[in-house]
C-alpha cells in the first residue's frame, strides 16, 4: 500500500505555485491548435461531432494522423509550419477507429467494426501515407483498442479488448468474449494479414482472469511488448518475436490521504482513499526496463496520478496525491468526478528532449497535461499545459522540439467548444500557463474555479478580490489575488455565511467594496432553481448582514439573466450602487439592457439603459461593471467560443451619464465609448478563444486586470487567463 508521499505532494504544490519564470532550462508552450471540424469532408454539416483521440506523426514530423471514431474516419494534418496547421482531409475507414500508428510511408488504424459489445469484430488497416488512401484490411477477430508498432518495425502489437457492456450484469466481468493481444507482422510497414498471432492472457490476472479486458500497448528497444489488462488490474509483458508471455504482475492498490474524494459541490482536499486498485490505461516504457502506468481507473478503481514499475512489478514510485493538488491549485480540479475518479489521468507519453528524459501525463477530465523530468531519482513536476477538453492522446516530436495533444470532447451540439488538436514548442522563455494559481491554506489547496467577477482590494495595488458563481453547487466565496506575482496567486479565500452556516442559492456575479471595508455582492437570480435576483451587504468576516431584494417592478420583467457587476460611487448617506444586468429584460427594447441603481440609505431605485453591439450569431451582453475615475467600465461579449467568437470588449461610460430615472418608467440611454478589444488578450495562450469573459478591475493604483470564467472544468477546457490590460496602448 502506498501512502501520503508527502514529499513528492509538497513539491508538486511548489512547483503549480512557482513562476518556473525565465531559466536557461527551455520550456514548452502552446504555439497552436487545430479545429478537428476543419478536417470535415466538403458539403459535411458544420455541426457533425468530431473527434480526437489518438494522435500520430509521419517519421519527418510534418504529418499528424488521428483518429476520429464519432466521424468513422482518420485525420491529417499538414504541421510543417506547426504554428499554421493545414487540413489535410479526413479518410472514412468503414467503422470506429480506436488508434492509429505511423512508421516509415504507412499508417496502421485499429477500426473497431462490432455489431455490438458481445459480438466484437475489428480490423487493422494500412493506409498510405503520402496519398492518404486503404491499402488493405486484416481481420482482427475482435474489438481492438490501441495499437504500436515496434522500434524496428517489423511487428505492431493490438490490444483486443472486446469491452464489458456497463449496462450488463451491472458492468461486471466477467463478460465473454475474453479478449487478447494480436500480433502482426509488418512488410514494408504493411500489415501482414497471412501472419497474425493471437496470444491468449487468460489466467493471469487475480480480477476476473477468465475475461482480460486488454486496453494499452507499448514496445520497449527490445521488442517486448507491456499490456495493460485495466479492469483486470493488471500488466502484462510479452515477448513480440515469440508470442510467450514474459512476466506479469498485479497493479496493486494504492492509499490517497488530502484528495477530494466526494462530490458535494465543495473543493474540499481533506478526504481519503482507502486500499484503491490502480487499474491503469496508458502505459509506457521508459528505457527498456521500467514501466510508466496512468491510473485512470474504470469500474472499481483509479488512484488519481501515475505509477512506476520496475519489469517484475515492484513499485518505484507513485506520484500519489501530487497531480490532484497541482491541478486544484491551478483552478483545474473536476469537482463533478472527485467522488468518481478525480482528474483521471488517460494518456501517456515519453520522450527525450536534448537527452533529457520527459514525461507527459494527461488528465481527461482535468484537461490538463503535466510534465514530468525524469531524469532523477524521482520524477519532478515542471510544467502544466493547458489542453483542450478531455486529452486522450499525445505524441512527441523530439526532432522538432514539438509535443502534440489529442483532444476528444466536441461540445458542438450544445454549442460549445470543438474538439481540437494542440501543439506546443519546447524554446527558451517562460511558461505562458497556468496564469493564476493558489497557494496552500493548511496544508491543503485553495480550491477554485468558475471566476465571475473583481474588484480591488483597496489602498493594496496589486490586490484583487474575485468571486465564484454558482457552478459548484457550493457557497460562494471570495478570493484574495495577489496581481504582482507571476503567476497571479489566490492567497486566501473568505467563505460566505449566512447565520454561521455556508450560503446558499446565492449566484454571485459581482463584487465592490464600500468605504468600511465590507463587501457588496450581486447575485444573478433563477426562478427554476429557487435562486432570487439580489444584492447582499457582507462583513469583512463573510458574514451576510443585508439581503436587498429587487423592487417589484423590476421582478415582474425579470428573466435569468440578471445582474453580472456590481460597483460603489460615494460614501455615507450618498453610497450609490451600480450592477449591470446581462441581457434584455422583458420590458427591454431589442439591444438595450439595464443599469440600475440602488441607494442604500434612502432605498430608491433607478435605471438607464445601454446599447448593446451586434454579431451576426448568437447573443450578446454584459458581464462585468466596475468604476474607476470618471467612468464606469463595461465587458460587452458574446456568447461565441472558438472560431466563432466576434465580440469581447471593454466599454466605458461617463459618471456623468449615469442619471437614474425610475423603474417601470421611460428610461434614459447612456453614451459609450470603445475602450479596448479584448480578442487578442484571450488569443494569446493560442487555445480556442472561450466565451466568458467575466472579470475586470482597476487596482489600488489604477492597473486594470481582466479574468475568465472556466466554469468549473464542465464541459469546458478549465483554462483560467487572468491578465493586466495595458489601456495606454489601445
Amino acid at each position: 500500500m502506498i501512502r501520503g508521499f508527502k514529499r513528492m505532494t509538497l513539491t508538486t504544490a511548489l512547483l503549480a505555485t512557482s513562476a518556473l519564470g525565465l531559466s536557461a532550462e527551455p520550456v514548452f508552450n502552446r504555439i497552436a491548435s487545430f479545429p478537428v471540424a476543419a478536417n470535415l469532408p466538403e458539403g459535411s454539416d458544420s455541426k457533425t461531432v468530431t473527434s480526437a483521440e489518438i494522435v500520430t506523426a509521419s517519421d519527418d514530423g510534418n504529418t499528424l494522423v488521428y483518429s476520429d471514431s464519432p466521424l468513422g474516419a482518420i485525420g491529417f494534418i499538414d504541421i510543417t509550419d506547426p504554428r499554421a496547421p493545414k487540413a489535410l482531409g479526413a479518410l472514412k475507414l468503414d467503422g470506429e477507429p480506436t488508434s492509429v500508428a505511423a512508421r516509415g510511408a504507412k499508417v496502421l488504424a485499429a477500426v473497431n467494426t462490432s455489431a455490438s459489445k458481445a459480438k466484437p469484430s475489428g480490423k487493422l488497416v494500412t493506409v498510405d501515407l503520402a496519398t492518404r488512401k486503404a491499402e488493405a484490411a486484416c481481420e482482427l477477430g475482435g474489438q481492438p483498442d490501441s495499437v504500436a508498432i515496434s522500434a524496428d518495425g517489423r511487428f505492431a502489437a493490438i490490444a483486443i479488448e472486446n469491452e464489458r457492456d456497463e449496462d450488463v450484469n451491472d458492468g461486471d466481468l466477467p463478460q465473454m468474449p475474453a479478449g487478447d493481444l494480436a500480433i502482426v507482422s509488418l512488410k514494408d510497414g504493411a500489415a501482414d494479414c497471412g501472419a497474425i498471432r493471437h496470444v491468449a492472457l487468460t489466467g493471469l490476472a487475480a480480477v476476473a482472469g477468465d475475461d482480460p479486458e486488454p486496453e494499452f500497448v507499448a514496445i520497449n528497444g527490445k521488442g517486448e511488448i507491456a499490456v495493460t489488462l485495466q479492469e483486470n488490474n493488471h500488466i502484462v509483458i510479452v515477448d513480440g518475436p515469440s508470442g510467450k508471455v514474459v512476466s506479469h504482475f498485479s497493479a496493486g492498490s494504492a492509499s490517497l490521504d488530502k484528495v477530494d474524494a466526494r462530490t458535494d459541490g465543495r473543493l474540499d482536499f481533506s478526504g481519503t482513499l482507502e486500499e484503491t486498485p490502480r487499474e491503469p490505461d496508458s502505459i509506457k516504457w521508459i528505457g527498456d526496463d521500467r514501466l510508466i502506468v496512468a491510473n485512470e481507473g474504470d469500474w472499481k478503481g483509479g488512484t488519481r496520478g501515475f505509477t512506476i514499475f520496475d519489469r517484475s512489478g515492484r513499485v518505484l514510485h507513485d506520484s500519489s496525491n501530487g497531480f490532484e493538488v497541482a491541478a486544484a491549485l491551478a483552478g483545474h480540479y473536476p469537482e463533478k468526478r472527485a467522488g468518481k475518479k478525480g482528474t483521471e489521468p488517460e494518456g501517456l507519453e515519453i520522450a527525450s528532449f536534448d537527452g533529457k528524459p520527459y514525461g507527459f501525463l494527461l488528465a481527461e477530465r482535468a484537461s490538463l497535461v503535466g510534465v514530468y523530468d525524469l531524469s532523477g531519482e524521482e520524477p519532478k513536476l515542471t510544467q502544466l499545459l493547458p489542453s483542450g477538453i478531455s486529452p486522450e492522446g499525445a505524441v512527441a516530436i523530439p526532432s522538432r522540439n514539438l509535443l502534440v495533444t489529442a483532444n476528444e470532447l466536441d461540445l458542438v451540439e450544445d454549442d460549445g467548444a470543438r474538439s481540437h488538436v494542440m501543439i506546443y514548442e519546447r524554446a527558451e522563455g517562460a511558461p505562458r500557463y497556468p496564469m493564476l494559481v493558489s497557494a496552500l491554506k493548511d496544508g491543503q489547496p485553495i480550491g477554485w474555479g468558475a471566476l465571475s467577477g473583481l474588484a480591488a482590494v483597496p489602498e493594496k495595488p496589486g490586490q484583487l478580490y474575485a468571486v465564484s458563481d454558482s457552478v459548484y453547487g457550493m457557497a460562494p466565496a471570495i478570493y484574495t489575488i495577489d496581481a504582482a506575482k507571476n503567476p497571479a496567486e489566490i492567497t486566501d479565500v473568505l467563505p460566505v455565511r449566512r447565520n454561521g452556516e455556508p450560503a446558499q442559492k446565492l449566484d454571485v456575479e459581482g463584487v465592490a467594496v464600500d468605504g468600511d471595508g465590507w463587501y457588496w455582492l450581486a447575485s444573478e437570480g433563477n426562478a427554476e432553481k429557487l435562486v432570487p435576483h439580489a444584492l447582499y451587504h457582507v462583513n469583512p468576516k463573510g458574514e451576510i448582514k443585508e439581503e436587498i431584494a429587487l423592487p417589484k417592478e423590476l421582478l415582474a420583467q425579470e428573466t435569468r439573466y440578471g445582474f453580472e457587476g456590481v460597483a460603489v460611487t460615494g460614501s455615507g448617506d450618498d453610497t450609490v450602487l451600480w450592477m449591470a444586468v446581462q441581457r434584455e429584460w422583458k420590458d427591454d427594447p431589442e439591444g438595450m439592457v439595464k443599469l440600475v441603481s440602488y441607494k442604500p440609505a434612502s432605498r430608491e431605485w433607478a435605471a438607464v439603459r445601454y446599447p448593446l453591439e451586434k454579431t451576426e450569431e448568437g447573443w450578446v451582453g454584459l458581464s462585468e461593471l466596475t468604476i474607476h475615475g470618471e467612468h464606469a467600465y463595461l465587458i460587452e461579449r458574446d456568447n461565441q467560443i472558438g472560431d466563432k467568437a466576434r465580440l469581447k470588449k471593454l466599454f466605458r461610460v461617463a459618471l456623468s451619464e449615469l442619471k437614474g430615472a425610475p423603474i417601470g418608467g421611460e428610461l434614459p440611454v447612456v453614451r459609450k465609448e470603445e475602450v479596448a478589444d479584448l480578442l487578442p488578450a484571450l488569443k494569446a495562450t493560442n487555445g480556442y478563444v472561450v466565451d466568458k469573459l467575466e472579470g475586470f478591475a482597476f487596482d489600488a493604483a489604477g492597473k486594470a486586470y481582466a479574468v475568465t470564467d472556466n466554469d468549473g472544468v464542465d464541459d469546458s477546457s478549465g483554462e483560467t487567463l487572468f491578465f493586466p490590460v495595458d489601456l495606454a496602448t489601445q
